[in-house]
């Protein structure tokens, strides 16, 4: 999926998973963001699912985000 793509896909899943789910879009270019990103092991941008807690529970790197794939661990991790 594009950069363009995903943006738009993402922020509606807090509208698909309703409480259950909040989404942020986070500009990729900022120091503080480049700097997670490393720390993840993405080269440019990607998509993280995350605990409340912030625990990293799946991520995916870079242009290869499909959001059957996200909605498919969204499936899992909320058991839905």
């Amino acid at each position: 999926m594009i950069c363009a793509q995903l943006k738009p896909a993402v922020s509606g899943l807090e509208q698909e998973y309703p409480g259950k789910v909040t989404a942020q879009n986070v500009d990729a270019f900022t120091p503080e963001a480049q700097k997670a990103m490393r720390g993840l092991g993405f080269r440019s941008h990607g998509l993280v699912v995350r605990s409340p807690k912030g625990d990293v529970l799946w991520k995916q790197a870079d242009h290869t985000v499909r959001m059957e794939d996200v909605e498919k661990a969204l499936h899992e991790i909320l058991g839905s």
